[in-house]
């Protein structure tokens, strides 16, 4: 695998990312909430499914959701189900100004933030069947597999944390600078976004159904 190859996946890599999902909402909230090192803990949740969803991949797990609609719809409603439920959580919130409530949710909810980023992200059938379909187009069949995939999962990682740590600063920062009202608007916004996910989510089908 050459570096013009790892390089034309990087960028078309970060156009993906970049584009506002599950993950990268997750980000921008837990920085507006708890700050940058517990938004932390949720970046590395993500960043654990990304190698779930590529070695999944590369067992064949997304060439099965691909063929079977009984386990893309399985894994795609849990999916919906949590969206929804993050989002309605969101909605449902007063604002995120609340310094000793932030000091106090961080200490306790780091693994909950863990498991939260990364049930959204592993829960995601687009994601398998996007690793499914894009993987593929950069490992060689004449070069031992493991070791690409090993090179395509750590660098798809990075640019993932990267953008997610973008995210949560930007989160991070916005909360200090907007009143009660706005942090509230924050979430309203970001807790609308996750719904219209999960509603994408909900009528997105398989390429062959």
């Amino acid at each position: 695998m050459g570096n013009l190859t790892i390089l034309a996946f990087a960028m078309v890599s970060f156009i993906g990312i970049a584009t506002p999902g599950p993950t990268v909402l997750l980000a921008l909230t837990n920085g507006s909430r708890f700050g940058i090192r517990t938004a932390c803990v949720g970046m590395a949740g993500a960043v654990v499914s990304d190698f779930v969803l590529i070695a999944a991949v590369a067992l064949g797990l997304g060439a099965l959701l691909a063929a079977s609609e009984f386990w893309f719809s399985v894994v795609k409603w849990i999916g919906v189900g949590y969206l929804t439920f993050l989002g309605v959580m969101l909605l449902r919130s007063r604002g995120t100004l609340d310094i000793a409530h932030q000091t106090a949710s961080a200490g306790t909810s780091a693994r909950a933030v863990f498991l939260k980023s990364f049930f959204v992200a592993v829960t995601n059938p687009k994601g398998y069947l996007f690793f499914s379909a894009f993987l593929p187009q950069f490992v060689s069949l004449e070069q031992p597999q493991f070791s690409q995939y090993l090179v395509l999962g750590l660098t798809f990682a990075l640019i993932d944390f990267m953008v997610m740590f973008g995210y949560a600063v930007l989160g991070s920062r916005a909360v200090r600078l907007l009143k009660q009202s706005g942090a509230l608007w924050l979430d309203r916004v970001c807790g609308g976004a996750l719904l219209a996910l999960a509603g994408s989510l909900a009528f997105y089908r398989r390429a062959n159904a």
